[in-house]
């Protein structure tokens, strides 16, 4: 088992996202999955073009890391009601794929986490879900809309008791979820 996770913050001194993503990751690796990540931050993912001579080399690896996952975790701060553009952009890539037989991120499973100031983070995740869906793939039918003043304890700036047992029903519902092989 393989779980991707999509760190879609620009930033890359973000503490919302470098948190989550080390918690997952720490909490999955103690499950004994393998953890890949992916930080938009820290790739060089070009606008899509489907007119290009020859893709470029960092977005054919980047389609592979994502279509050779058994499942993902898509986290995003909340911007204009949906995703980070640029976190769209490199889903955009996932075009190259469109002749395999299972193209884009068919019987993939997709957990989401999004964040944001007040109540409003839930808007980013039903963007996130109609991507998932048009890319083939599974919602996670439990997702986490982040509101990011409840997310840390006061005192301690550790995530709030609240948001660490979201996190862990998120990765234990993913490791659950098992689809049937497609035909």
């Amino acid at each position: 088992m393989k779980i991707l996770i999509f760190n879609g913050t620009i930033s890359k001194t973000n503490d919302t996202s470098e948190q989550i993503v080390s918690y997952l990751k720490s909490h999955l690796s103690n499950m004994g999955v393998e953890v890949v990540t992916f930080n938009l931050a820290e790739n060089t993912i070009p606008f899509f073009n489907n007119h290009l001579e020859s893709n470029p080399k960092e977005v054919e690896e980047m389609v592979a890391l994502f279509r050779s996952c058994d499942k993902h975790i898509w986290l995003t701060p909340l911007y204009h009601g949906g995703m980070v553009g640029a976190m769209k952009n490199c889903l955009d890539w996932l075009i190259l794929s469109a002749k395999e037989d299972a193209p884009y991120l068919t019987q993939k499973v997709v957990g989401l986490i999004c964040w944001a100031y007040g109540g409003n983070a839930a808007t980013g995740i039903d963007a996130l879900r109609t991507v998932v869906a048009n890319l083939r793939a599974w919602t996670l039918p439990y997702s986490i809309p982040v509101v990011r003043e409840d997310l840390y304890e006061k005192e301690s700036g550790t995530f709030s008791v609240n948001y660490e047992e979201k996190f862990q029903r998120l990765n234990n519902l993913l490791m659950e979820v098992h689809l049937p092989e497609q035909s």
